[in-house]
């Protein structure tokens, strides 16, 4: 496999991969391969058996939680430059949250196999950069706890805007349900019979 240039010109501008060192990012591109799914195709559950990482080259995804048993709950909506699916490599456990497109995209795959063969030179630096995955993930969580917080419906809807665009310019494509339920909003209609956001 080998990375096409869409996704060089974008994951190297863009993102986790950007910030990493020239000869690691080029290690990653000729391992991983450009993967193509439609709007609704799920990427992976929650559960299901070990895999790789996902760079978004175009396009939206929704992250969920959730058991199999139950509904999944949208968590996040992951833009172009955001990876994700780091935690296969670093605990060995199955998949802990679900991963869906919002929008037909584009995505490089790094495969779980193809990051332990770059681990076996450099384990250690290998292990640090697939970290920083994680933490920009869970700062995105922390974000969103203490933005949580904020009594005022309105403060919420313009800081779930905010954690999603990551790419200033981009669109962010989503449903007002969707971002009802990242904001901790619902929609009510009006005495004049317009609907406005409320908690």
């Amino acid at each position: 496999m080998a990375a096409p240039a869409e996704a060089r010109a974008v994951l190297s501008a863009e993102g986790w991969l950007s910030l990493q060192p020239e000869a690691f990012q080029e290690e990653v591109y000729s391992r991983a391969g450009l993967v193509h799914v439609a709007a609704g195709d799920v990427v992976f559950r929650h559960g299901d058996p070990l895999g790789g990482l996902y760079g978004i080259v175009s396009g939206a995804l929704l992250v969920t939680i959730g058991p199999p048993e139950e509904s999944p709950q949208l968590l996040h909506v992951l833009g172009r430059g955001r990876w994700v699916g780091e935690g296969c490599f670093l605990v060995r456990e199955p998949r802990r949250v679900g991963l869906q497109a919002a929008t037909d995209a584009a995505l490089l795959h790094l495969p779980l196999e193809a990051m332990d063969r770059m681990a076996i030179d450099e384990p250690l630096m290998t292990m640090r950069r697939i970290v920083q995955v994680l933490m920009g993930n869970l700062d995105i969580l922390a974000r969103a706890y203490s933005d949580f917080q904020s009594l005022d419906p309105d403060r919420r809807i313009a800081a779930a805007l905010l954690r999603l665009n990551a790419t200033p310019g981009a669109p962010i494509r989503m449903s007002q349900t969707d971002l009802g339920v990242l904001s901790a909003t619902s929609r009510r209609p009006s005495a004049c019979g317009a609907s406005h956001p409320t908690g």
